[in-house]
């Protein structure tokens, strides 16, 4: 998995060895139900859950670059929401945050350069975002990073209560992203 670097942070592949770190927020009721998934009970469910991020080798921690210390993950997922477009290059972004850093600006600085990636590095014509109708904090992270709302979709989350919410849905295609980079 190719290391990508911003100004404040790293991200790279997850080792076995980030499992305390990321059990420190992954254990926290304020992330994982964010995210569809039920707060860690263990550090050994944790490494369960890295060693399926290395397996897939779709996501990064993301470290900050002074200290290396892992703060969230980041993945570029195999993901085709509309099923009208399948046959476009595409991923579709997830990512979660450690509390302790939120409202720092650490998750749009990721996405930005998972998009750059992923268009410049991958070829992607399009990248996707999505995000449940009660979290708010990742509505602010795709407005800030220029996603266009697509559409709306009912999802049951059954990594967490079983209950249907709604997912909203958005979209980056490459011209766009080349259309925003020429402005600047």
């Amino acid at each position: 998995m190719i290391q990508l670097v911003t100004d404040r942070l790293r991200l790279r592949a997850f080792q076995l060895e980030d499992a305390e770190p990321m059990f420190d927020y992954a254990k926290d009721e304020r992330v994982g139900p964010k995210a569809g998934w039920a707060p860690h009970q263990s550090v050994d469910e944790t490494r369960d859950v890295i060693r399926l991020f290395q397996q897939d080798q779709d996501v990064w921690a993301i470290t900050l670059k002074e200290t290396g210390e892992v703060i969230g993950s980041l993945g570029l997922h195999d993901r085709r929401p509309d099923p009208e477009i399948q046959h476009d290059r595409q991923r579709e972004i997830g990512y979660v945050l450690s509390p302790t850093y939120w409202g720092k600006g650490y998750i749009p600085e990721a996405v930005r350069e998972v998009m750059r990636h992923g268009f410049e590095d991958l070829g992607l014509e399009r990248i996707w975002c999505g995000h449940f109708d009660f979290n708010d904090q990742s509505r602010r992270v795709v407005e800030k990073t220029g996603f266009t709302y697509a559409f709306t979709t009912p999802q049951q989350l059954t990594r967490l209560d079983g209950r249907t919410v709604q997912s909203l849905i958005y979209v980056v295609t490459k011209e766009t992203y080349e259309e925003r980079l020429a402005q600047r």
